[in-house]
């Protein structure tokens, strides 16, 4: 059997960390036949860590062959110790009334201090993966603490928007899912993220061949997709936390499966017309040590529009926080 591997989780008793650790347990991130040690982060509150033992009382009773044990903390250096794959999934939520600007400040001051105990206690070969939203600023500021672990093992998810163009295409279409790929997305985790349906396949042609609606594709598809989340939230009272959850599980199997192609926030290095300095979504292929860019697409002039308005977005949340960065 393989050695044990450490995975450490913050915001475990929330609504998403609920709907992930139960599969990350039963083999479906890491492979059925990888042990692991489950790290679970809560804020240091009652309800939060009572929850939190409730969690792994669950856990315990599902008897997850995988699971060899669990770690229950409020102490970010217990749970990032020796960790492997740290999943950042909680952050603080936007309030009623309260400025983007003071979010992204609040969850700032969570995420230095995330950033530095995992630069300074988790494994060498740590790899890191934000949900908590602001996605992509929370990854940016978390790396820009770390001294010892290079900016490419921090990543931010925009799988989920991936996973959401995808569905959306298929159903349109009448097609299954499987059939539908190259659909990538650039930008910001938000409704300015861009799916871009320029390059998509659909049966292995080009899904605007396909879909035949130029109109459906810019003026509702993309919004669609944009405002899901409001959407769901709309709709159930609730914010996406199942589908979420599945998108970190899809986000770091195939960042492990060597070869496999998929949407991640990353640092933008100049890349598609991103500025210097942002965490931007981007198409990546996994490699046995990490993943490389794909920067063969060649984006049209209505493509390019929508990549700048994602990356003034950005530029603009990392201007907010610049006094954060270190």
């Amino acid at each position: 059997m393989k050695k044990a591997i450490r995975v450490a989780v913050t915001g475990a008793a929330g609504n998403i960390g609920y709907a992930l650790l139960f599969r990350i347990a039963s083999g479906e991130m890491f492979g059925k036949d990888q042990p692991l040690i489950l790290q679970l982060l809560e804020i240091p509150a009652e309800g939060p860590q009572k929850a939190l033992k409730g969690v792994a009382m669950e856990l315990e009773d599902c008897a997850f062959p995988l699971l060899q044990d669990m770690v229950l903390t409020d102490d970010a250096n217990v749970a990032f110790k020796d960790a492997s794959w740290c999943l950042l999934v909680g952050s603080k939520p936007r309030g009623p009334g309260m400025e983007r600007a003071d979010l992204l400040k609040d969850n700032g001051r969570i995420f230095i201090a995330q950033g530095k105990a995992i630069d300074a206690v988790a494994a060498d070969d740590a790899r890191i993966a934000v949900v908590g939203n602001p996605c992509n600023t929370n990854c940016m500021i978390a790396a820009s603490q770390a001294r010892r672990l290079p900016a490419e093992r921090f990543t931010a998810m925009v799988r989920l928007d991936e996973n959401r163009g995808r569905a959306q295409l298929a159903k349109k279409a009448g097609v299954s899912i499987t059939d539908v790929s190259e659909l990538f997305i650039y930008g910001n985790h938000s409704p300015t993220m861009f799916a871009d349906f320029t390059h998509a396949k659909i049966g292995g042609k080009p899904a605007a061949e396909v879909i035949g609606d130029d109109a459906w594709l810019k003026n509702e598809y993309l919004p669609t997709v944009g405002k899901r989340g409001a959407a769901i939230i709309d709709a159930r009272g609730q914010s996406s936390a199942a589908s979420a959850a599945n998108a970190l599980i899809d986000h770091v199997r195939d960042l492990t499966t060597p070869g496999t192609v998929h949407s991640v926030a990353i640092p933008s290095n100049g890349r598609y017309g991103f500025a210097q300095g942002v965490w931007a979504g981007m198409p990546v292929r996994s490699t046995a040590t990490g993943y490389e860019v794909v920067t063969s697409y060649q984006m049209d002039e209505f493509a390019r529009s929508k990549i700048a308005i994602t990356n003034d977005e950005l530029v603009a949340e990392r201007d907010t926080v610049k006094d954060m960065l270190s």
